[in-house]
């Protein structure tokens, strides 16, 4: 487990205050004073619900490495580095089938079919998450602008940005790399 998040661990210990944050980790402290963690790197999270109670999930965490075996070289850069696909080429831009969109790199389900639009913007766009608890967004001020990124919660892939620019009920578009998502037309609604 990388050091940062061992600090950090120690730091918070086992609570924090969910009205003041989006998203909190929940550390389990073993015998050792460390972090608990399974076999498979894996960490839990605390989101603080927009109902005012607690969700939790199942935080993966991967070596960089171990996400180039899993995913293409244009998946990666993307998804880990934070990239972006060019408008306008991504494979699920004009998608009209029903279905739920998941997460390419740890498969949580992410948005829903009724809920994406075509926004004109060349990215896959959707009003709204399949719950508000699968994504976290969280400030970016690359490429010298102001945006809000939005993440996979439970693996922190890059997914795209969020803007308030789209139709109601939300009022959110939500504009996502095709890369960064995974069509499952076995899933409705």
């Amino acid at each position: 487990m990388p050091d940062f998040l061992l600090g950090l661990a120690n730091a918070l210990g086992r609570r924090a205050d969910c009205a003041n944050s989006r998203v909190l980790i929940l550390f389990r402290r073993c015998n050792t004073g460390g972090v608990s963690h399974s076999k498979h790197n894996r960490l839990i999270i605390r989101r603080c619900s927009a109902q005012g109670g607690e969700v939790f999930v199942e935080k993966i965490v991967k070596s960089d490495q171990q996400w180039q075996e899993l995913l293409s070289k244009e998946e990666f850069q993307v998804c880990r580095q934070k990239g972006t696909e060019r408008a306008f080429s991504g494979e699920y831009n004009g998608e009209k089938a029903e279905g739920v969109y998941t997460c390419r790199c740890c498969g949580l389900a992410l948005f829903r079919s009724d809920t994406k639009y075509d926004s004109g913007s060349g990215w896959p766009s959707f009003y709204q998450p399949a719950d508000g608890e699968v994504v976290a967004v969280i400030r970016d001020v690359s490429h010298g602008m102001v945006r809000e990124e939005v993440v996979c919660a439970r693996c922190d892939a890059h997914l795209g940005h969020v803007f308030p620019d789209g139709p109601a009920p939300t009022g959110l578009r939500y504009c996502i790399n095709s890369l960064s998502l995974k069509l499952d037309k076995d899933k409705v609604g």
